[in-house]
């Protein structure tokens, strides 16, 4: 017990240490897990798109993943709910809820996991063919997407386990685990695709099998803890009041990620009817603006942690001053990217294709898009914290309206005038200014964080 408890307080260093040291401290790792994440997901595009061709690269790379993200995200999503939920507990000290949140969790990833598998290969035909996806690219996506729901079970346990670790303030087994899996996805790629010339099933069996090796890794360390938040097999089950608590905070972060998911089908949708080359380049400009959404990204899952286990301990100067430090990080983070990507993105194109048309039409998407990456900042730090909190559902209706709205606007209303895909590719910032100006104002005026609101309840 007395061990037990000694782990505790250094993990929760989070609700103590200089704000700005704990925060890069945890955000590093999930930083650097996210690059190999990136990384183990742009693996199959550049061996693909340099060993297949660009119709097997539009394939793995753009249509399959934009349908992947809008199934599984939905998922994760959820599941960002657990992690809110276990985070409050772990900083208050709760053993006991934090044990059914754990084996509430691990089994609400499973039974999501084998309805996915089920609902992705039967539905990939129907979802192919409703993108309008090119005759030549279809039938590499088709059997990419069934190979890849086959492991849908290990990709949720694994994602599952991560934020169970994230949410206790363990950023850096996740990163181990993460790097372990790339690397293992990256040499089986190699082994099937060109060593065996599996062609894209090969690609889609070299990512399953990683994920199987993940979750086994993080499920073996939520095992062996000796702290308050350690797994039992046997006592993997549902907590009916507890799943409902994680349902409620996770839905609308499952909801806002199938509305990213949805508004980017309606765009790929566009992007398709454009030919070959735009929906090649489309999938590889995608890869290379990864580089800022990972880092963007891990920034918001740090600020939910941070604000989850202040707001847990009680601590609110410490949640407001971590939210400010945060933003500050992430305009200094993302400076440093514009300018790397506006000089570095051709080279890092390079990787993915080597046809001139392609290329040069990623060259200029990079210059049109990635100055604008400033414009999306505050949108993650600020729902990453108010998720922190538990507050979900207005964050939610703001990205369902600002982010999906906008676009659908914008792609039946206007682009039939703009047909270029530089045209559809506006409706990023456009969508990332409106959505950043409502979240300030509900952050800053009407939200659980609010001074305000604060004030009132003294």
């Amino acid at each position: 017990m007395n061990k037990e408890k000694k782990e505790v307080v250094k993990v929760n260093q989070i609700t103590e240490g200089v704000i700005w040291q704990q925060i890069l401290i945890f955000f590093l790792p999930i930083l650097f897990g996210t690059f190999f994440q990136q990384l183990y997901n742009t693996a199959d595009a550049m061996i693909v798109g340099h060993f297949l061709g660009k119709q097997a690269l539009a394939a793995v790379g753009g249509t399959t993943g934009t349908l992947i993200n809008l199934l599984v995200g939905f998922f994760v999503g959820l599941s960002s709910g657990a992690t809110v939920v276990i985070s409050q507990h772990y900083g208050a000290n709760k053993e006991d809820k934090v044990q059914w949140a754990v084996h509430t969790s691990i089994a609400f990833s499973i039974l999501g996991g084998i309805v996915l598998t089920v609902v992705g290969i039967g539905c990939s035909r129907w979802m192919l063919d409703l993108m309008s996806t090119p005759d030549d690219v279809v039938n590499y996506a088709l059997i990419y997407m069934r190979v890849y729901f086959l492991g849908t079970v290990g990709n949720l346990i694994y994602n599952m386990g991560s934020g169970i670790l994230r949410a206790v303030g363990d950023s850096k087994r996740p990163l181990l685990y993460l790097i372990i899996c790339c690397m293992t996805n990256i040499a089986l790629d190699f082994l099937f695709v060109v060593g065996l010339q599996m062609g894209v099933m090969g690609a889609a069996l070299a990512t399953i099998l990683s994920q199987i090796i993940s979750a086994v890794l993080v499920m073996g360390s939520l095992m062996r803890t000796r702290d308050i938040y350690r797994l039992h097999l046997r006592k993997i089950s549902i907590d009916w009041i507890m799943l409902k608590r994680i349902i409620r905070i996770g839905f609308p972060a499952g909801v806002q990620s199938i509305l990213y998911s949805v508004s980017n089908v309606i765009i790929q949708s566009a992007v398709n009817s454009l030919g070959t080359n735009n929906v090649a380049a489309w999938a590889a400009y995608g890869k290379v603006d990864g580089l800022f959404w990972m880092m963007i990204n891990a920034l918001g899952i740090a600020a939910t942690t941070f604000v989850g286990q202040n707001y847990g301990a009680k601590k609110m100067d410490r949640v407001h001053r971590g939210v400010r430090t945060s933003m500050i990080m992430a305009f200094l983070m993302t400076g440093l990217m514009v300018v790397f990507m506006w000089f570095i993105g051709d080279t890092l194109i390079s990787l993915f294709t080597t046809d001139t048309a392609v290329r040069e039409i990623c060259h200029g998407l990079i210059h049109f898009l990635v100055p604008t990456f400033f414009t999306y900042i505050s949108i993650e730090i600020l729902s990453g914290a108010l998720r922190g909190v538990g507050d979900a559902w207005i964050p939610m209706f703001i990205t369902g309206i600002g982010i999906c709205g906008v676009r659908i606007v914008w792609m039946t209303a206007v682009l039939p005038h703009f047909h270029s895909l530089k045209g559809a590719a506006f409706c990023y910032p456009l969508s990332w200014v409106i959505t950043t100006i409502a979240y300030f104002i509900y952050y800053l005026f009407f939200s659980q964080l609010s001074k305000r609101k604060e004030l009132r309840s003294i």
